[in-house]
């Protein structure tokens, strides 16, 4: 039986942290004996905010090493970088005649960035949601995984899909928004607002690549609260985070030992915040420490670019065919 295909991606700027690992990347590595997988590292998504390059390669070999270290393997999934896939730019091209400027003006991503960024508004961030859109068409992916911010994006791209099918027949099966496993974990910033970031408030954040130092030191540090007067009370947002990243990667007993501390009135953060730096050193060293290993291995890392591409290029390719084909672009 044929496995369905999942398309997802992730952009290198930043650094890797928490929430990306518990909202996207643990998922990704348990999917990948269940779906036909393609996981995308973005390149060229990032230079429509990020116009400096010299970071650009130290960056995506860091997150190929970290996602590597995480668990997805080049030999279940086809892991790849988006500018090793020229097709890519050429359905992107196609699909940008069924797109149109009101829409994609629209889109709320766009608006976010024009308001973050008044000086770049470029062509490229404009068409944001059309070089996503051929991410997706281009391997005939019909599972995207993604947050609510970007079910829009998911949308456009089925829009996208279905104007060509109408226009010049079936090509492209409608992909939809998709969500693997029972239950979405939220890993909220340390201070208690808004998400973890990749690049922003980093005292905040718990990326994949610190020392175990720094693990400790952002987590003593955290947002708690005062002990509840009543038992059995509502946690606030930024004490139900260090409880959900307790759940995450300390044992069953010390969870409930903090559960009862807390709805008896008795809790003490400070201990329950060294106990948790100490269980996410645990759980964070061995993949920070494989990351830099498979950094520093270049023969690896070339390889599996390499092993990446071609397999990436050879469903492309078959997609292109296809499109030609339907549009008549094959003389």
């Amino acid at each position: 039986m044929q496995k369905e295909k999942v398309l997802s991606g992730i952009r290198p700027t930043g650094f890797v942290h928490l929430g990306n690992y518990f909202g996207a990347i643990r998922n990704w590595v348990n999917m990948q004996d269940e779906y036909d997988c393609y996981f995308c590292v973005v390149d060229w998504h990032s230079l429509t905010t990020h116009p400096d390059t010299r970071e650009l390669q130290t960056s995506v070999h860091r997150l190929l090493s970290e996602l590597l270290a995480s668990g997805l393997d080049p030999d279940k999934c086809v892991l790849y970088i988006q500018s090793d896939v020229p097709e890519i730019a050429e359905l992107y091209f196609y699909l940008n005649t069924m797109a149109y400027k009101g829409e994609l003006e629209k889109t709320a991503t766009f608006k976010d960035k024009v308001r973050q960024q008044p000086n770049n508004v470029n062509a490229a961030l404009l068409t944001y949601p059309v070089l996503q859109a051929a991410d997706i068409l281009i391997h005939r992916a019909v599972n995207v995984p993604v947050g609510k911010d970007q079910e829009q994006h998911v949308e456009m791209t089925r829009n996208f899909a279905d104007r060509f099918n109408h226009r010049y027949g079936d090509v492209f099966p409608l992909p939809k928004a998709f969500n693997y496993g029972s239950k979405l974990i939220k890993i909220i910033s340390l201070d208690g607002g808004g998400k973890m970031s990749k690049s922003e408030n980093q005292m905040n954040t718990l990326y994949l690549a610190d020392d175990n130092d720094q693990i400790r030191t952002k987590l003593m540090k955290a947002k708690s609260d005062i002990v509840p007067a009543e038992k059995n009370a509502q946690k606030s947002e930024a004490v139900q985070n260090l409880f959900t990243l307790m759940s995450l990667v300390s044992g069953k007993e010390v969870t409930e030992k903090f559960e009862s501390d807390f709805n008896n009135c008795i809790i003490r953060y400070g201990d329950m915040k060294k106990q948790l730096g100490e269980d996410m050193v645990r759980f964070m060293s061995p993949i920070r420490e494989r990351a830099v290993a498979i950094q520093q291995d270049k023969a690896y890392l070339s390889k599996v670019i390499k092993q990446g591409k071609e397999k990436a290029r050879a469903s492309a390719s078959e997609t292109l065919l296809l499109v030609r084909k339907a549009m008549g672009v094959n003389y």
